[in-house]
């Protein structure tokens, strides 16, 4: 049977509380009602062959009609003589569309939600109406989130870290798990001399809104035990802030950026050297500290699609950076290591010099083998040791 059932009817309006257009209405938008809903019956054909079953619909629909109306027609036919028949149903109330559903709780949860927002932050009730169901899930926890937001009004951009703010009921790792949803209502409550328009995400909420960062940390180990700045005798493997990493004045000649942990720690020693550990910072970091421009730079990563793609970034803020050990020779000595790229990228790069993005259009286009990487970790050692004699 295709006809209407109060099923269907509740199912109508629920679309509307998961629009949000219901709990609009409680927040003092114009009203959506009364509102008719859809309502599929049976034919004159059908009300003859199959009067049981029209009966027993209409039974149905009138029995749970409580929250809404019938509007009856009335059908004449020639054997079965005059009958009425449901032919519109109606909403006639928010309360009635609340009361089918069953959210008259909810909704009266939200309006004290709204009244609270608009006694303290007025300016917030634009959020409320966007993302209603939202604030029905953070119920419980919108007070505070509101006082968080009016602290940060009378504290712009406060140049402390996160733990240090001090709200009475409220604990930094809180703040840190709202992130996303502080960071909308921030941006409707703070001046615009207040937000950071280049941070963004949950990485930049920090810096957005003035609040301390945690600091970067880069790691890089000395190859040339002549420059060991601690008179140890150990090997000088230094982790420091990006901050300090910048305004350092190195002897060296060549850096060298790997993004395998193992391919760091074990990089030979060389005279007038470093290696860079790449993995879980940007390149921008690198860009910052100057005295990295005026060197030779060498990355070394993966020889697939997603390493030529990590080479073409870090030539966005170092433009003369070399590739190492990520050429044709190199991945066909090493056929027996071969494995495979899960995801390759397939984005054209502009960044890469001829030979380079030859390789790279093999390695897109599958032309050596379907979807073909060479992991750096799985370059032998002794190749490794001849590459650093041909660049010394």
């Amino acid at each position: 049977m295709t006809w209407t059932t109060a099923g269907d009817l509740r199912l109508q309006v629920l679309r509307l509380w998961n629009r949000g257009a219901l709990l609009a209405e409680v927040a003092g938008e114009p009203s959506l009602f009364p509102r008719r809903l859809h309502l599929k019956g049976p034919s004159s054909t059908e009300l003859a062959e199959r009067f049981n079953e029209v009966r027993g619909w209409i039974a149905d629909l009138d029995r749970e009609a409580k929250h809404y109306r019938l509007v009856w027609r009335t059908v004449n036919h020639r054997i079965l003589g005059s009958n009425s028949v449901p032919a519109e149903v109606w909403i006639d109330s928010l309360e009635d569309a609340l009361g089918l559903i069953g959210k008259r709780r909810e909704a009266d949860r939200f309006a004290a939600l709204v009244a609270l927002t608009g006694e303290s932050l007025p300016c917030l009730r634009s959020w409320l109406l966007k993302r209603p169901l939202q604030a029905l899930d953070l119920a419980d926890d919108w007070p505070r989130l509101l006082a968080i937001v009016a602290w940060l009004q009378q504290h712009l951009r406060p140049g402390i870290y996160l733990r240090q703010v001090d709200i009475a009921g409220v604990h930094s790792k809180f703040i840190e798990s709202h992130r996303a949803v502080l960071a909308e209502l921030f941006d409707l409550a703070l001046p615009p001399g207040a937000i950071d328009p280049g941070a963004n995400g949950l990485a930049g909420f920090c810096r957005r809104y003035g609040f301390r960062d945690k600091p970067l940390r880069l790691r890089f180990r000395l190859l040339d035990p002549a420059m060991a700045p601690f008179p140890t005798g150990t090997d000088q493997d230094i982790t420091v802030s990006a901050e300090t990493f910048a305004g350092l004045e190195l002897p060296v000649e060549k850096v060298f950026i790997t993004e395998n942990e193992i391919n760091f720690l074990a990089f030979p020693s060389l005279p007038r050297s470093m290696v860079i550990f790449g993995a879980g910072y940007g390149f921008e970091m690198l860009a910052e500290a100057r005295w990295l421009h005026d060197i030779n730079i060498y990355y070394w990563g993966d020889i697939d699609t997603h390493g030529f793609a990590i080479l073409d970034q870090l030539r966005f803020h170092l433009p003369a950076a070399h590739s190492f050990l990520m050429d044709r020779k190199t991945l066909l000595a090493h056929q027996p290591q071969w494995g495979r790229e899960s995801q390759p990228e397939k984005r054209q790069l502009s960044r890469l010099n001829t030979e380079e993005a030859a390789l790279y259009g093999d390695l897109r286009l599958n032309r050596l083998a379907d979807q073909l990487r060479l992991e750096q970790e799985r370059i032998s050692f002794g190749w490794l040791k001849s590459a650093l004699e041909d660049c010394s």
